[in-house]
């Protein structure tokens, strides 16, 4: 199959290895350097998303934000332009990757649609090293039809892969992720600045806490970053940060509060403020160590 992938950065290039070890042909287009990796592949790099739609029967998205999406598709030589109809007047599929606002991805699929293509929304959570491995949590939103369609490729870059409901139900339950996320993270942030400073070794809390009711993920993994000093990015700070921005927003819309969410965006906030933006998301525990004036450990 002819596969267009539009995003190739931290998470996007290893998706679209695993499509093309799989045997499709890769049509690409990044903003930036086209990665080692790729330009070493059979992948065929496009001068722009039109010609990467045109040249594709499914076209997978992996960029930043709703504004990167936006421009993608309908900007000038975008996406919507390209999605004339394959052999046989089969419908081509946009399939967006990235974590944007649930009520533009609506949007965004009634104007695909309009232009003769199927839309899925399909964000994904694991990160580099989950992106890597081919094990992503891969959440959609799509008709059942248009889903059963895109599995087989899906597969070979997840592993729980769930269709949740209609067009933009996958990037609802993505914000939902990054809730839960951010709020383990400065959880297990504020359990080490608490254990270090009251002279307890945090490695050594860390190892116990794993064994019981307190382990998690994120204290398996982000717990030993903060302990290890361990901030290069799989995740930045600043892209939770937008995330967290369309949870608060939807919440406004909904009328639902969200306190423990508003408070892990002001601790992001804060760490970003001090110029850490692009730090990996676990760096939210700089914000407690600089309110302690102490951290959790010191690196090699």
């Amino acid at each position: 199959m002819n596969i267009g992938f539009i995003g190739l950065g931290i998470m996007g290039a290893p998706m679209a290895l695993h499509l093309e070890n799989a045997g499709h042909q890769l049509f690409v287009k990044t903003r930036s350097k086209v990665p080692d990796s790729i330009a070493a592949s059979k992948a065929k790099v496009c001068a722009g998303a039109q010609e990467v739609a045109r040249q594709s029967e499914i076209i997978f998205l992996m960029v930043p934000d709703t504004p990167d999406v936006e421009a993608v598709l309908f900007g000038e030589g975008g996406v919507a332009a390209g999605l004339e109809a394959g052999g046989g007047g089969t419908r081509k599929v946009v399939v967006d990757m990235s974590s944007i606002s649930p009520i533009a991805t609506k949007g965004f699929a009634k104007k695909i649609n309009e232009a003769g293509a199927d839309y899925m929304d399909a964000p994904v959570s694991g990160g580099e090293v989950g992106a890597k491995a081919a094990s992503l949590t891969i959440m959609c939103g799509a008709e059942p039809a248009v889903f059963e369609k895109v599995r087989p490729l899906l597969e070979k870059m997840g592993k729980n892969i769930t269709l949740v409901g209609g067009v933009g139900d996958g990037q609802t339950t993505k914000v939902a992720n990054q809730i839960i996320v951010a709020l383990n993270i400065a959880a297990v942030s504020e359990a080490l600045v608490f254990a270090s400073k009251a002279g307890a070794d945090p490695a050594k809390v860390r190892q116990a806490l794993m064994g019981g009711f307190a382990s998690s993920r994120i204290l398996e993994v982000h717990g030993e970053r903060m302990i290890k000093r361990t901030f290069n990015p799989g995740f930045r700070i600043k892209l939770h940060q937008k995330d967290l921005n369309l949870a608060l927003q939807g919440a406004r819309e909904l009328g639902v509060a969200l306190p423990q969410t508003a408070n892990a965006a002001q601790l992001m906030q804060s760490v970003a403020a001090n110029g850490m933006g692009d730090l990996d998301h676990s760096a939210l525990v700089r914000a407690l160590e600089l309110m302690a004036n102490h951290e959790v450990a010191k690196g090699d």
